[in-house]
């Protein structure tokens, strides 16, 4: 079975654009017709960015940790393209490995900051515009924000905090913008397979971009709050 999407005269706003996940959203996304605004603290000429230029996508270089920055940069896209219709909040990433009592509290900030704060800013200046549009927010959770584990609390805290901020968005905005986060478990990415023995069970990033894009789409309409996994058999 083939699934098709058009978000043709749509914009969407994908943080953590040059990663392994969110440059595949993005592609995904220009792919179906939409315009892209792609974020990311990182450049788009840095070796480790990993998204391609494309005259779809308008790339914005913002720390989003940021207030002021996510601000300005949420001010500016609606400014130059009139409206967004989709927010995907991909920025994010993984740091563990020492028990609590062990864990730097510097890592506890850098988590939370990357993992929770910028899904939260980017929600709360893009949501009026959003609201006018009646769009989507899709998050990033994980499966390991269901659980406890050992040697990642940090880590699996920020991405039950997402789910549960999901939950929230969700709940306050009914009838109006679209809430849900897809919970991938390992991914399989340059970066994965540098540091674990591959699996062919591994979902790929398009493979969780796709779902992303169900989740925008009006084929999702009646799906708001959901926490949807994206581990296939991994």
């Amino acid at each position: 079975m083939n699934a098709s999407f058009d978000f043709t005269d749509d914009v969407a706003v994908v943080t953590g654009a040059c990663g392994a996940l969110g440059s595949a959203v993005a592609a995904e996304f220009v792919a179906a017709g939409a315009t892209v605004v792609a974020c990311d603290i990182m450049s788009i000429d840095d070796d480790d960015a990993q998204l391609d230029a494309h005259e779809n996508i308008d790339f914005r270089q913002a720390d989003f940790t940021d207030p002021d920055a996510v601000q300005e940069t949420i001010d500016d896209v609606v400014s130059e393209h009139g409206h967004i219709d989709y927010l995907l909040n991909i920025a994010g990433t993984w740091r563990g490995g020492d028990p609590i009592e062990n864990t730097d509290t510097d890592q506890f900030d850098f988590l939370f900051n990357v993992n929770l704060k910028t899904m939260f800013l980017a929600s709360k200046y893009a949501l009026p515009h959003l609201q006018e549009r009646e769009g989507s927010i899709v998050s990033v959770s994980a499966r390991s924000g269901l659980e406890g584990g050992d040697g990642d609390g940090i880590y699996r805290s920020t991405k039950a905090g997402v789910r549960i901020l999901t939950e929230t968005i969700a709940e306050e905005n009914l009838g109006t913008v679209r809430a849900n986060c897809v919970m991938p478990s390992v991914l399989d990415t340059p970066m994965n397979r540098e540091m674990m023995t591959p699996k062919d069970a591994w979902v790929t990033p398009t493979e969780v971009a796709r779902v992303m894009q169900f989740l925008c789409s009006d084929a999702a309409a009646v799906t708001s709050g959901a926490a949807v996994p994206v581990y296939g058999e991994a």
